[in-house]
């Protein structure tokens, strides 16, 4: 897309247009997927052996949290947890951007959090440019089974989205959404 001499490691760390299949990001996806497979199969009595893992995975693991398996991500890294956040079975975490979940968050099953974006035009995408947008979980956001939420999406404290919502634009806080597109329905008092 553009003649930078940057790596694509650091333009995609910046939130810049990188091509997404580079060996060395290649490698980085290989270290999680790793960690993943090796956290999706262990021994579920096994907590200090899954919150090492986790701890090792990812940016951040705050105490008192857990996340079932399975659990996917592209990076991990990008991904930070704060303390006493529980996600049901089978999150995604497409942490291309950063993914920051808050503390006392509840993300029920099969959530997805996506942070990538593609060009429209397609012989960018042909030539496997991407891009992100980072999410961010505030404290006290619960999430229903099956939330999916889209790339640069700010979810505000204490908020409800139901089961099955798509979330496309920020949400403020106190609120419950609903829907696809997720739309606020009424405010949260107390």
């Amino acid at each position: 897309m553009d003649d930078d001499s940057r790596t694509m490691r650091d333009r995609m760390l910046a939130g810049d247009a990188y091509i997404a299949d580079d060996p060395d990001l290649a490698r980085e996806n290989g270290r999680a997927q790793s960690l993943t497979l090796r956290y999706n199969s262990m021994d579920p009595t096994d907590g200090p052996g899954k919150r090492a893992v986790l701890e090792e995975l990812l940016g951040a693991f705050g105490p008192g949290s857990e996340i079932r398996p399975p659990f996917h991500c592209d990076y991990g890294y990008r991904t930070t947890v704060g303390a006493r956040t529980f996600a049901n079975w089978g999150l995604i975490s497409l942490d291309v951007a950063r993914v920051t979940i808050g503390d006392d968050v509840q993300i029920g099953p099969n959530v997805q959090l996506l942070t990538a974006t593609h060009p429209l035009e397609p012989r960018p995408r042909r030539d496997k440019w991407e891009g992100s947008a980072p999410i961010v979980l505030e404290d006290n956001v619960w999430l229903g089974g099956g939330v999916i939420v889209c790339p640069g999406v700010t979810i505000g404290a204490d908020t409800v989205v139901g089961a099955g919502s798509v979330v496309t634009r920020d949400l403020p806080a106190g609120v419950v959404a609903v829907g696809n597109p997720a739309r606020v329905i009424r405010r949260i008092d107390g």
